[in-house]
Protein backbone atom coordinates (compact mmCIF):
# COMPACT_ATOMS: atom_id res chain seq x y z
CA UNK A 1 0.00 0.00 0.00
CA UNK A 2 1.63 3.49 -1.05
CA UNK A 3 2.64 5.90 1.62
CA UNK A 4 1.10 9.25 1.23
CA UNK A 5 3.46 12.41 1.54
CA UNK A 6 2.06 13.42 4.04
CA UNK A 7 2.09 10.22 6.01
CA UNK A 8 5.76 10.15 5.21
CA UNK A 9 6.74 13.39 6.49
CA UNK A 10 4.90 11.76 9.83
CA UNK A 11 7.20 8.40 10.24
CA UNK A 12 10.31 10.64 8.98
CA UNK A 13 9.64 13.27 11.89
CA UNK A 14 8.83 10.59 14.49
CA UNK A 15 12.52 9.00 13.41
CA UNK A 16 14.23 12.22 14.42
CA UNK A 17 11.92 12.49 17.64
CA UNK A 18 13.37 8.82 18.48
CA UNK A 19 17.39 10.33 17.25
CA UNK A 20 16.78 12.92 19.69
CA UNK A 21 15.99 10.27 22.29
CA UNK A 22 18.94 8.06 21.61
CA UNK A 23 20.93 11.25 22.09
CA UNK A 24 20.42 11.84 25.12
CA UNK A 25 20.34 8.47 26.04
CA UNK A 26 23.65 7.55 24.12
CA UNK A 27 25.11 10.99 26.29
CA UNK A 28 24.75 8.69 29.10
CA UNK A 29 25.24 5.10 28.62
CA UNK A 30 28.34 4.29 26.31
CA UNK A 31 27.49 1.89 23.42
CA UNK A 32 30.00 -1.11 24.15
CA UNK A 33 31.90 -1.60 20.87
CA UNK A 34 35.40 -1.16 19.65
CA UNK A 35 37.54 0.69 23.22
CA UNK A 36 34.43 0.55 24.65
CA UNK A 37 33.41 -3.11 23.73
CA UNK A 38 32.06 -5.63 26.57
CA UNK A 39 30.91 -8.89 27.12
CA UNK A 40 28.13 -7.77 29.76
CA UNK A 41 25.87 -6.94 26.39
CA UNK A 42 24.88 -10.47 24.78
CA UNK A 43 27.26 -12.93 22.52
CA UNK A 44 29.88 -11.12 20.63
CA UNK A 45 30.74 -11.47 17.28
CA UNK A 46 34.19 -10.64 15.11
CA UNK A 47 34.74 -6.88 15.21
CA UNK A 48 35.58 -6.81 10.81
CA UNK A 49 32.37 -9.25 10.37
CA UNK A 50 30.30 -7.28 12.78
CA UNK A 51 31.36 -4.04 10.88
CA UNK A 52 30.29 -5.90 7.54
CA UNK A 53 27.19 -7.22 8.68
CA UNK A 54 26.02 -3.71 10.03
CA UNK A 55 26.63 -1.71 6.97
CA UNK A 56 26.06 -4.17 4.11
CA UNK A 57 22.57 -4.27 4.37
CA UNK A 58 22.22 -0.31 3.26
CA UNK A 59 24.20 -1.27 0.50
CA UNK A 60 22.02 -3.53 -0.93
CA UNK A 61 18.68 -1.80 -0.45
CA UNK A 62 19.79 1.31 -2.08
CA UNK A 63 21.49 -0.51 -4.96
CA UNK A 64 18.02 -2.08 -5.77
CA UNK A 65 16.47 1.04 -5.19
CA UNK A 66 19.03 2.45 -8.14
CA UNK A 67 18.92 -0.93 -10.26
CA UNK A 68 15.38 -1.15 -10.05
CA UNK A 69 14.15 2.43 -11.13
CA UNK A 70 16.73 3.70 -13.27
CA UNK A 71 14.13 4.50 -16.16
CA UNK A 72 12.24 6.89 -14.14
CA UNK A 73 15.34 8.56 -11.59
CA UNK A 74 16.63 11.54 -13.18
CA UNK A 75 20.32 11.68 -13.78
CA UNK A 76 20.97 14.05 -10.51
CA UNK A 77 19.04 11.27 -8.53
CA UNK A 78 20.95 8.85 -9.28
CA UNK A 79 24.44 10.71 -8.72
CA UNK A 80 22.57 11.17 -5.07
CA UNK A 81 22.03 7.47 -4.36
CA UNK A 82 25.51 6.53 -6.13
CA UNK A 83 26.89 8.83 -3.42
CA UNK A 84 24.83 6.99 -0.59
CA UNK A 85 26.69 3.92 -2.00
CA UNK A 86 29.95 5.06 -2.41
CA UNK A 87 29.81 5.72 1.47
CA UNK A 88 28.00 2.48 2.73
CA UNK A 89 30.63 0.23 0.12
CA UNK A 90 33.59 1.50 1.98
CA UNK A 91 31.96 1.14 4.85
CA UNK A 92 31.17 -2.75 4.29
CA UNK A 93 34.23 -3.76 1.95
CA UNK A 94 37.07 -1.23 2.55
CA UNK A 95 37.15 -0.41 5.88
CA UNK A 96 36.48 -3.64 7.82
CA UNK A 97 39.12 -5.23 6.27
CA UNK A 98 41.65 -2.87 6.86
CA UNK A 99 41.20 -3.06 10.26
CA UNK A 100 44.13 -4.32 12.52
CA UNK A 101 41.84 -5.47 15.18
CA UNK A 102 42.69 -9.36 15.53
CA UNK A 103 40.46 -10.73 18.37
CA UNK A 104 38.41 -7.77 18.85
CA UNK A 105 34.52 -8.68 18.89
CA UNK A 106 31.64 -6.54 19.09
CA UNK A 107 27.97 -7.50 20.85
CA UNK A 108 25.88 -8.67 17.95
CA UNK A 109 23.04 -6.59 19.66
CA UNK A 110 24.78 -3.71 18.45
CA UNK A 111 25.43 -5.25 15.07
CA UNK A 112 21.79 -5.89 15.13
CA UNK A 113 20.82 -2.25 16.06
CA UNK A 114 22.91 -0.99 13.89
CA UNK A 115 21.26 -2.53 10.99
CA UNK A 116 18.25 -1.39 12.04
CA UNK A 117 19.55 2.13 12.05
CA UNK A 118 20.76 1.59 8.53
CA UNK A 119 17.38 -0.03 7.09
CA UNK A 120 15.48 2.93 8.77
CA UNK A 121 17.29 5.54 6.83
CA UNK A 122 17.64 3.87 4.06
CA UNK A 123 13.87 2.85 3.55
CA UNK A 124 13.59 6.93 3.88
CA UNK A 125 15.92 7.94 1.59
CA UNK A 126 14.95 5.08 -1.16
CA UNK A 127 11.00 5.72 -0.60
CA UNK A 128 11.46 9.25 -1.05
CA UNK A 129 13.95 9.01 -3.74
CA UNK A 130 11.36 6.28 -6.14
CA UNK A 131 8.20 7.79 -4.93
CA UNK A 132 8.84 11.77 -4.07
CA UNK A 133 11.46 13.40 -5.69
CA UNK A 134 11.23 15.63 -8.41
CA UNK A 135 14.90 16.65 -9.03
CA UNK A 136 15.54 16.70 -12.53
CA UNK A 137 19.02 17.80 -14.37
CA UNK A 138 19.21 21.29 -13.66
CA UNK A 139 19.87 20.50 -9.77
CA UNK A 140 23.18 20.51 -11.21
CA UNK A 141 23.55 23.78 -11.45
CA UNK A 142 21.80 24.60 -8.21
CA UNK A 143 24.32 25.98 -5.82
CA UNK A 144 22.85 23.97 -2.87
CA UNK A 145 23.93 20.74 -4.76
CA UNK A 146 27.22 22.46 -5.96
CA UNK A 147 28.04 23.30 -2.53
CA UNK A 148 26.64 20.52 -0.33
CA UNK A 149 28.54 18.12 -2.95
CA UNK A 150 31.54 19.75 -2.02
CA UNK A 151 31.13 19.13 1.49
CA UNK A 152 30.17 16.27 1.35
CA UNK A 153 33.00 15.31 -0.56
CA UNK A 154 35.28 17.34 2.23
CA UNK A 155 34.14 14.91 4.79
CA UNK A 156 34.41 11.90 2.81
CA UNK A 157 37.91 12.83 2.68
CA UNK A 158 38.53 13.78 6.22
CA UNK A 159 36.77 10.23 7.57
CA UNK A 160 38.63 8.30 5.70
CA UNK A 161 42.36 10.46 5.95
CA UNK A 162 41.57 9.95 9.67
CA UNK A 163 40.31 5.92 9.42
CA UNK A 164 43.98 5.51 7.33
CA UNK A 165 46.00 7.09 10.22
CA UNK A 166 43.97 5.34 12.59
CA UNK A 167 44.23 2.12 11.43
CA UNK A 168 48.18 2.50 10.59
CA UNK A 169 48.90 3.61 14.50
CA UNK A 170 48.81 0.10 15.05
CA UNK A 171 51.06 -2.51 13.07
CA UNK A 172 49.74 -5.83 12.35
CA UNK A 173 49.21 -8.31 14.90
CA UNK A 174 50.17 -5.12 17.91
CA UNK A 175 47.23 -4.65 20.21
CA UNK A 176 46.58 -1.54 22.40
CA UNK A 177 46.00 1.95 22.03
CA UNK A 178 48.45 4.98 21.08
CA UNK A 179 47.68 8.82 20.64
CA UNK A 180 47.32 10.03 17.09
CA UNK A 181 49.32 12.75 16.54
CA UNK A 182 49.41 15.64 13.76
CA UNK A 183 46.72 16.87 11.07
CA UNK A 184 43.44 17.41 12.65
CA UNK A 185 44.43 15.34 15.85
CA UNK A 186 45.76 18.37 16.80
CA UNK A 187 42.46 19.91 17.04
CA UNK A 188 40.30 17.36 17.71
CA UNK A 189 39.98 13.53 19.35
CA UNK A 190 37.87 12.08 16.53
CA UNK A 191 38.36 13.50 12.82
CA UNK A 192 36.85 10.19 11.32
CA UNK A 193 33.65 11.32 13.10
CA UNK A 194 34.03 14.91 12.54
CA UNK A 195 34.23 13.69 8.64
CA UNK A 196 31.26 11.83 8.60
CA UNK A 197 29.35 14.15 10.20
CA UNK A 198 30.52 16.83 7.44
CA UNK A 199 30.24 14.41 4.86
CA UNK A 200 26.52 14.03 6.06
CA UNK A 201 25.82 17.81 6.36
CA UNK A 202 26.66 18.05 2.95
CA UNK A 203 24.53 15.53 1.76
CA UNK A 204 21.65 16.89 3.27
CA UNK A 205 22.42 19.89 1.73
CA UNK A 206 22.95 18.26 -1.57
CA UNK A 207 19.48 16.31 -1.62
CA UNK A 208 17.75 19.54 0.06
CA UNK A 209 15.18 16.88 1.44
CA UNK A 210 13.54 15.21 4.78
CA UNK A 211 15.05 11.70 4.93
CA UNK A 212 18.49 13.54 3.91
CA UNK A 213 18.24 16.00 6.83
CA UNK A 214 17.10 13.32 9.54
CA UNK A 215 19.79 11.43 8.49
CA UNK A 216 22.43 13.62 9.71
CA UNK A 217 20.34 13.97 12.23
CA UNK A 218 20.72 10.85 13.33
CA UNK A 219 24.51 10.74 12.34
CA UNK A 220 24.79 13.72 14.78
CA UNK A 221 22.83 11.93 17.86
CA UNK A 222 25.20 8.68 17.56
CA UNK A 223 28.80 10.26 16.43
CA UNK A 224 28.19 13.38 19.12
CA UNK A 225 27.80 10.99 22.42
CA UNK A 226 30.54 8.73 20.69
CA UNK A 227 33.48 11.23 20.33
CA UNK A 228 32.73 12.68 23.83
CA UNK A 229 32.63 9.17 25.02
CA UNK A 230 36.22 8.90 22.75
CA UNK A 231 37.62 12.00 24.24
CA UNK A 232 36.84 11.08 27.99
CA UNK A 233 38.30 7.79 27.15
CA UNK A 234 41.98 8.83 25.91
CA UNK A 235 41.64 11.49 28.69
CA UNK A 236 41.17 8.84 31.33
CA UNK A 237 44.27 6.59 29.82
CA UNK A 238 46.63 8.61 28.70
CA UNK A 239 48.00 11.05 31.30
CA UNK A 240 49.51 12.98 28.69
CA UNK A 241 46.57 13.38 26.47
CA UNK A 242 46.76 17.31 25.12
CA UNK A 243 44.57 19.19 27.31
CA UNK A 244 43.73 21.67 24.04
CA UNK A 245 42.27 19.03 22.23
CA UNK A 246 38.25 19.27 22.04
CA UNK A 247 35.97 15.89 21.08
CA UNK A 248 34.66 16.65 17.62
CA UNK A 249 34.31 19.99 16.57
CA UNK A 250 37.20 21.97 16.70
CA UNK A 251 37.73 24.79 19.23
CA UNK A 252 34.04 23.88 20.81
CA UNK A 253 33.38 20.67 21.68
Amino acid sequence: MPISFSAFQSIAYAWIGIAIFIFFLLLKITAPYGRHSSANWGPLIANHLGWFFMEFPALVVMTYVLIQNSSSHSAVIEVMIGLYCLHYFNRSFIFPFRLHTKGKKMPVLIMSSGIFFNLCNTFLLGYYFTNFAANDNSWFTDARFIIGLGIFLLGAWINWKADNILIHLRKPGETGYKIPQGWLFRYISCPNMFGELVEWAGYAILCWNLPALTFFIWTAANLIPRSLSHHKWYGNNFTDYPAERKAIVPYLF
